[in-house]
């Protein structure tokens, strides 16, 4: 059993001890120290909590365990039901509310959930806003409140209408020029959350013909969930014989978007932002950020059109916060993670398939002759799993210390910066691994690269 508390969120497996995984202890204790943090962080007694979850199957065990220790913290809950991670994002600021609870574990199996935290603007909390509250849970100053002081529960089941609402009121997104297109689109929701949005949003966009693959949100995941390509192979077939224009794939939450060409080929989740990210700075000069670990091709794309891009640590969180900082118009993460601040601050497949589709549609191009006009990078992504003995800090200081003559990045963990390629190490947020990430020019050069640095690590703990 595995109980992780990091930047990400308190994410765990369901089942075992106390401590040992998320479990209704653990789930109380978490939550409980959330509104401590809050009502210090607001100086406000009666709170308002936007929750809601994916569709996974501990999903309603865990949000009763959720609501009712908000209720018994005098906390009102406004519980959106089945909805996705963007959604609740949103749902935080249009209820005014003072903060927020997303219970998904996001791209992980089944057994996993996890609490996501959000502030009042519904935006992840910090790392050391994250730090104040794993604090606050282990002091266990628990009060919880008298029987007249219990907050109300109330459930909405609007909250995704709305967002598909506000994605269709931005200007960038062009409901006629798709419509007039009449795209046959493929979609695998991979049965959570996604398979509620999704067909919704396909049908507010004008496009009639949509091929449906896995949108029953009952949690059982008919495959990974995490929508890298081995795991994409019935959608990607699936495009190839209905002769769809695209497929689109999300994660359970709905905040990773991966997109397959009208050839069964994965367009690759790192070319989502990019290409989203082009098809903005078109209409709309500016600067663009995504992390660590995210292709070159958005800093060619950026430069192309005149703006400035930069790199922040791996994480949302730090993302928005170099967003913010440097005005960026568009930015994200190499994993299908599209940051729009015209909708709001946060990863957001929804307003990336409008986006995309609006592109697509104006291009006059099919979705690979789309992917074909970007520049040609390769990225090949690999993870060491960490044993107890390993010393993870003595590692990334040693992989430095040998490549200290090339441009070495130490924001998060180590990348190194060749002329042509780079690789970054990094203690995975999530997971006990250390994710190696490589980029170079074809798929064989980047995979070399990143076995040669894998081969270093493993001689460094033998």
């Amino acid at each position: 059993m595995t109980l992780i508390k990091s930047i990400s969120g308190i994410r765990g497996t369901i089942g075992g001890s106390p401590g040992d995984g998320l479990n209704p202890p653990d789930i109380v204790k978490f939550t409980t120290a959330f509104v401590r943090f809050i009502r210090k962080r607001s100086r406000k007694e009666k709170l308002k909590i936007v929750i809601g979850r994916d569709g996974r199957v501990s999903g309603e065990m865990v949000n009763r365990l959720v609501s009712g220790t908000l209720m018994s913290m005098g906390a009102d809950v406004i519980d959106g039901g089945l909805s996705t991670t963007p959604t609740v994002e949103m749902a935080v600021t249009r209820e005014q509310a003072d903060g927020g609870i997303i219970l998904t574990a996001s791209h992980n199996p089944k057994q996993w959930n996890a609490l996501k935290l959000l502030n009042e603007k519904g935006e992840f909390i910090s790392a050391s806003d994250g730090a104040d509250v794993l604090k606050l849970a282990e002091d266990e100053d628990f009060i919880y409140t008298g029987v007249d002081e219990i907050g109300k529960y109330i459930t909405k089941d609007d909250f995704i209408t709305h967002h598909i609402r506000q994605v269709l009121a931005l200007p960038l997104v062009d409901v006629e020029a798709i419509k007039n297109k009449n795209f046959t689109v493929a979609i695998d929701c991979v049965n959570s959350t996604g398979g509620i949005a999704l067909p919704a949003l396909l049908k507010a966009l004008g496009v009639d013909n949509v091929i449906e693959l896995y949108c029953e949100p009952t949690g059982n995941f008919p495959h990974n969930p995490e929508p890298l390509p081995e795991h994409l192979t019935e959608i990607s077939k699936m495009v190839k014989e209905k002769n769809a224009d695209v497929g689109f794939v999300v994660d359970p939450d709905v905040d990773r978007l991966a997109i397959v060409t009208e050839k069964g080929e994965m367009f690759g989740e790192e070319y989502t932002l990019v290409a989203v990210a082009s098809y903005i700075l078109k209409s709309k000069k500016g600067n663009t950020v995504s992390n660590l670990s995210s292709s070159r091709a958005l800093r060619d794309v950026t430069a192309k059109h005149g703006g400035s891009y930069s790199a922040s640590a791996v994480g949302e969180v730090n993302v928005v916060e170099l967003m913010k900082k440097t005005n960026a118009v568009i930015g994200g993460e190499g994993n299908g993670g599209i940051i729009y601040p015209d909708l709001h601050y946060g990863r957001d497949a929804l307003v990336g398939i409008a986006l995309f589709l609006t592109h697509l549609a104006k291009s006059g191009k099919t979705v690979s002759e789309l992917r074909a006009s970007y520049p040609g990078y390769f990225i090949s992504k690999n993870k060491i799993e960490l044993s107890p003995e390993m010393n993870v800090d003595a590692v990334l200081e040693a992989i430095k210390e040998k490549y200290r003559n090339e441009q070495v990045s130490t924001i998060d963990g180590v990348k190194i910066d060749f002329a042509d390629e780079w690789v970054h190490l990094r203690k995975s947020n999530t997971e006990p691994i250390i994710r190696i990430y490589a980029e170079s020019s074809t798929k064989q050069k980047a995979d070399a690269l990143a076995s040669k640095i894998m081969q270093e690590i493993r001689k460094l703990t033998e």
